[in-house]
């Protein structure tokens, strides 16, 4: 059901030019740059493009309005005035672009919120990707009075020691990037450390 609804939100502003464009060349070029935008955001909410979802989505509805008011207006320069029964389509549109745009607000409103009490661990593909030759063997999250991280257990097939396999992780030292452009300003903290009987990968909130 999430993935019917994903693909409608994504659609959305190119179903709605389809009902307001008026001349095929600039309607077809339009039509085009929705078509390609829907498809980057259906491939970020599907995982196949590594993004922050809340803030695609939040990006999405701010440029295909955008895109489409471009569209209207280089139609006009083109075309007679309008007539009553596009007016009218036009004004279904734009209010159904102001719902989506009013809805993304409000759910993106709310996630910020949601997560400014750190009470969500960061999640799986916070942690490093494992060369060959080093397997993981359990994985889990703790909480604490600082937060939640997420716990991945270590080990090598390869009989690498601990000091190794934390070396071929590239976790030296702590790593930190970016998890979102604009909703969510938070870091994902990586680091491992050398238990005595494990390696053990933790990913953590940063600040």
């Amino acid at each position: 059901m999430l993935i019917v609804l994903g693909i409608l939100f994504a659609v959305a502003p190119a179903v709605v030019w389809t009902t307001i464009a008026r001349t095929r060349p600039v309607g077809f070029a339009i039509g085009g740059m929705l078509l390609a935008g829907a498809s980057l955001l259906i491939s970020v909410q599907r995982g196949w493009i590594d993004a922050p979802r809340p803030d695609a989505h939040l990006v999405f509805t701010v440029l295909a309005p955008l895109v489409i008011a471009c569209g209207a207006g280089l139609e006009g320069r083109y075309e007679n005035s309008p007539s009553p029964e596009w007016i009218s389509r036009r004004n279904g549109a734009i209010g159904l672009l102001g719902m989506q745009f009013a809805l993304t607000l409000v759910v993106g409103l709310m996630y910020a919120v949601i997560i400014s009490d750190g009470s969500d661990a960061p999640p799986s593909k916070a942690l490093p990707s494992l060369p060959p030759g080093i397997s993981l063997v359990n994985e889990g999250t703790d909480c604490g009075s600082g937060g939640c991280w997420r716990v991945a257990t270590i080990t090598s097939e390869d009989g690498l020691s601990h000091p190794e396999i934390i070396r071929e992780l590239g976790l030296q030292q702590q790593s930190c990037r970016s998890n979102g452009w604009l909703l969510d300003w938070r870091e994902v903290c990586v680091s491992a450390r050398d238990t005595g009987g494990n390696v053990v990968v933790y990913a953590t909130w940063g600040h």
